[in-house]
């Protein structure tokens, strides 16, 4: 049912269902205390004006209606009559380099077009984007995303030992692979470390990647415009290469990592999803003064 819906709404105008997301970010604002709450209190973290907390509220109704474009549209509506870039080049001259590339795009502007874009940018000439992928734990949601995950250029490995094995070997063929940077991980899988001055669990995965096969962490935001339309913005991790090579210890490179993402958050907060529970302890993880045992290695 749910599959069939979407599939329906895959049809609509993009830009229709981006006017719908509007009034569906301010219907689940008012519907769910919980996210008023969780919004507020994350967003008080930037003290940010009455307006900018509008527009990303309105922003989060809009990713929410932007699904089905995004997941389920015909393949011959490409990203490419929809994105425009700045900072391509870097990731070409990554790429030149043979070493991978990894792409870190958080939670900011619209990120389920991020890897899509890149893949089907550099799908043709590079090979497929190689990316981890966890299953739902809903079942009633488990069909759509998995049809949602089936692109050309994009293939995934399971969020295992064996999966991040395969990310390894990718990249040190000179592949490319995406990773959400600021997805709060399984227990044992992060440390902590500040972000907007809080305390929060971060993974280790992407600057373990970095460390163990030379590629380029590059940050990834796919800036919402009107109309439809997109800007993917590439930069470079200048937190994480600015690091001297005697710095470059596990907690030093995961704060980097974290503050580049605050970097990208404060330049568009009214983009940033303020109601994703960033700050969330996993099951059974340890406090924040103390360091996690369970870290995954590649």
């Amino acid at each position: 049912m749910l599959l069939t819906l979407f599939r329906c709404l895959a049809h609509i105008p993009l830009s229709w269902m981006q006017s719908l997301g509007w009034v569906l970010g301010r219907l689940v604002w008012w519907s769910s205390p919980r996210y008023r709450a969780q919004f507020t209190a994350n967003a008080d973290l930037l003290n940010l004006s009455r307006e900018v907390r509008h527009r990303a509220l309105v922003n989060a109704g809009t990713m929410l209606a932007e699904l089905p474009w995004m997941w389920l549209r015909s393949p011959k509506h490409t990203t490419a009559e929809r994105v425009t870039w700045d900072g391509v080049e870097l990731f070409e001259e990554a790429l030149a380099k043979g070493r991978g590339v990894i792409i870190l795009s958080p939670h900011l502007g619209c990120w389920e077009i991020g890897a899509q874009m890149v893949a089907e940018r550099f799908g043709p000439t590079h090979g497929k984007m190689l990316a981890m992928y966890r299953p739902p734990r809903k079942a009633w949601i488990a069909p759509l995303v998995e049809e949602a995950r089936k692109r050309e250029h994009l293939d995934t490995v399971p969020a295992s030992s064996q999966g991040v094995r395969a990310i390894v070997r990718h990249l040190r063929k000179g592949g490319f692979t995406a990773v959400l940077p600021d997805q709060v991980p399984p227990m044992g899988q992060g440390i902590w470390a500040k972000f907007l001055g809080q305390p929060a669990y971060t993974m280790t995965l992407a600057v373990k990647l970095v460390e163990q096969t030379g590629a380029t962490p590059l940050m990834c935001w796919c800036e919402r415009r009107p109309k439809g339309q997109y800007v993917g913005h590439l930069s470079e991790l200048k937190e994480l290469t600015a690091l001297p090579e005697e710095d470059k210890t596990l907690e030093n490179m995961v704060q980097a990592m974290n503050d580049g993402v605050e970097r990208l958050v404060k330049s568009a907060p009214e983009q940033y999803l303020w109601g994703y529970s960033r700050f969330k302890t996993p099951r059974a993880a340890h406090t924040p003064d103390q360091k996690s045992t369970r870290e995954v290695s590649p």
